[in-house]
């Protein structure tokens, strides 16, 4: 981690907001956040507080209502969809609770999908390997509904990691599993963004967990209390 490095993302006064029948409900409100080169933050918080808005906001899911999102140099609020996609592809791992695999595709394929749709000729090779990394060697050939939750979310880690990106965001990754699943998961997760460098952005219920990060941020009410 090199905290004198410019940060791999910086939010200043950031908000979301979204159209109800009642009006505007702001989901965030006013972010000040920089993430540096390596550092694996956790996000803690009540249910509700914005921490899943917040992934989806530096992610390019969501665009902002207002304020500053700039990730790995580019200006969030400006950058084309197109734009976002490609980043996405090319520097940001993005792991959910719920794996987002598909089904029709193995876990090699599964694996190797952004790199496949970037064009990339050793895309399975690469998942390959990746999925060695993560304990997978043996399930290259098996789909998701062959697969265990935590060896669903494993091939997850590895589509999030197979493109060496900069920056993974994670969102409540072991929350469909159980507790000794879960370790397995995080240890993974923890060793791949230590030894490839990438920032870490955790999303978690788990204060253990949060303690194991190099730092926490607590959201609520959409706002960084601490």
């Amino acid at each position: 981690m090199d905290l004198t490095a410019s940060p791999v993302v910086t939010l200043s006064r950031a908000r979301l907001s979204y159209p109800t029948p009642e009006g505007d409900l702001e989901v965030l409100k006013g972010i000040d956040l920089q993430i540096a080169p390596g550092e694996i933050v956790a996000v803690t918080g009540p249910s509700g507080s914005g921490k899943s808005s917040l992934i989806a906001v530096i992610g390019g899911l969501e665009p902002v209502s207002d304020g500053e999102v700039r990730v790995l140099g580019t200006d969030m609020l400006v950058e084309s969809e197109r734009g976002r996609t490609l980043l996405r592809r090319r520097d940001i791992g993005i792991v959910f609770q719920a794996y987002h695999l598909v089904p029709s595709m193995t876990a090699q394929q599964n694996a190797a999908l952004p790199l496949t749709l970037a064009g990339a000729e050793n895309a399975q090779a690469r998942a390959t390997a990746m999925l060695e990394r993560v304990g997978l060697g043996h399930r290259l050939t098996h789909r998701p509904s062959a697969l265990s939750g935590g060896e669903q979310q494993r091939v997850a880690i590895a589509r999030a990691f197979v493109a060496a990106p900069r920056l993974v965001l994670a969102d409540e990754p072991t929350g469909n599993l159980d507790q000794r699943t879960g370790e397995v998961v995080i240890e993974t997760m923890f060793e791949l963004a230590r030894s490839s460098g990438a920032a870490l952005l955790l999303v978690t219920h788990d204060p253990a967990l949060a303690a194991r990060c190099d730092r926490t941020l607590v959201i609520e009410g959409g706002r960084v209390v601490s």
